[in-house]
This record gives C-alpha cells, sequence and structure tokens, in this order.
C-alpha cells in the first residue's frame, strides 16, 4: 500500500453553491480508509467519483495530462480546486505514478509520437512501439501492461470505454497479476462489473452520503447485468 487514507476536508470549503463543493456526498464523507491494493469508485454519472478520483491524484502530485483549453461559456473558479480540501496519508512517503483517463488518453498517445521521433527509447516504457499505430484498445492495453509494471500508485477513470469485454478481463488481470506483487496501488473508478470482480478489491460507492464500501453482489452492476443477461426480454417491455 502506498496511500491508507483520504481525508475530505469539507469544513474548509470556500463555497457549497458551485461544483464541486456542492456535491453532498463531499460534504458527508470524512475519510475513506485504503486497505487493499486495489480499491473501486462505483456511482451513478455526477455522483461525483471521478472528480474525487482526479482530486486524490493532484494532491499526491500526479501529474494529469490535460487536452489545450478551449472556450467555454461559463468559467467555473472552483471547479479544478477540489485538491487544495484533501489530506493523503502515505504509508512509507510518496511514491510516483500515473493517472489515466480513456478521454485524454489518445492525445498523450500523439504527444509521446511526436517526443519518440527524436528519443524513440522513450517507447520502451510504454511497450516498445508506437501506440498511434494501434487500435484505441490496443493501445490502452499496451499502456496498461507496460507502465503497471512499475512500482508506483495508479489512478484510472473509467478505463474500460475504450476496451471489448475480452479486454476488460485482461485489465482485470493486469490488475490482479501487478497488484499482489506488492509493488502497485490502483484507484480506480469504473462502471464496469467485469473489473469490479476482481477478488479482495475495495468497492466503494458514491450513490449514498457518506461513501460507502459494498460487497460485489450489492452492486447495481452486478444485479443489472445479471438481471437482464437471464431475463433480457423483460427489460424491453
Amino acid at each position: 500500500m502506498h496511500i491508507k487514507k483520504i481525508r475530505i476536508k469539507s469544513g474548509s470549503f470556500p463555497t457549497a453553491d458551485c461544483y464541486p463543493f456542492n456535491l453532498e456526498v463531499l460534504h458527508k464523507t470524512g475519510e475513506i480508509i485504503l486497505d487493499n491494493p486495489v480499491t473501486f469508485f462505483i456511482g451513478e454519472n455526477g455522483t461525483g467519483k471521478s472528480t474525487l478520483l482526479k482530486a486524490v491524484a493532484k494532491r499526491c502530485s500526479i501529474p494529469i495530462w490535460k487536452e489545450t483549453e478551449r472556450q467555454r461559456l461559463r468559467y467555473n473558479k472552483y471547479e479544478e480546486e477540489l485538491y487544495r480540501y484533501i489530506e493523503v496519508e502515505w504509508e512509507k512517503g510518496q511514491v510516483p505514478g500515473s493517472f489515466f483517463s480513456s478521454d485524454i488518453f489518445r492525445e498523450f498517445a500523439y504527444m509521446l509520437d511526436e517526443n519518440a521521433a527524436a528519443d524513440p527509447g522513450m517507447l520502451d516504457y510504454f511497450g516498445g512501439e508506437s501506440l498511434v499505430t494501434k487500435s484505441h484498445g490496443q493501445c490502452n492495453m499496451s499502456y496498461f501492461r507496460s507502465r503497471y509494471k512499475i512500482r508506483g500508485l495508479y489512478f484510472l477513470d473509467e478505463p474500460e470505454t475504450a476496451l471489448s469485454p475480452g479486454k476488460q478481463i485482461e485489465l482485470l488481470k493486469v490488475l490482479r497479476e501487478m497488484s499482489l506483487a506488492g509493488h502497485a496501488q490502483f484507484i480506480v473508478a469504473t462502471h464496469s462489473p467485469i473489473l469490479l470482480a476482481l477478488p479482495g478489491a475495495a468497492i466503494f460507492s458514491f450513490d449514498t452520503a457518506p461513501v460507502k464500501e459494498v460487497e460485489y453482489e450489492e452492486t447495481d452492476y452486478y444485479r443489472i447485468y445479471k438481471e437482464f443477461l437471464t431475463n433480457r426480454d423483460a427489460f424491453l417491455k
């Protein structure tokens, strides 16, 4: 384990009216204990799981690749500020790591390819070949297999987005292998019942306030997929 506790200092929030400081789950969750090498954050869209994931990564000084800023209709000065109101308790001191999000990873792959034109050796850290020559899912899996062999703290935001069910099972195996090796810790926001099936992983639901740890069979993902696959006609009525 690299980090063992996340504290949310809601009493110091600068506002309660603007996102993300208006999320009830952040006001009612004091801390999250991390005692497993793989932790999942789950919940409906908009519940705050990815928001907290990014803030914790930023608090841990993990760089988050961002696309070029574009002009927006409304600017929220609080949008990127949650990390300032979070404390992280390290086990044995800070370690490096990475933040993965499927919606921005393709941009990272192109940037890596451009830099590799001058220094091809940097591709050795990502499977040894250009990521942009692969499909989106293949590109992601090449990154997962290579990067997670390195000791570190890894954040993943809905990594299943570009992965087929078969590739999700491959990622499930990567998470299990690397976590059992003892050098990697993963915090993952996901909607995938396949990834959530990882034995021994902790699952925290953001559908309740405060955040609640749940069993795999208690999740909507498990229940809905199981019911759909056993009686899909009932869902079409």
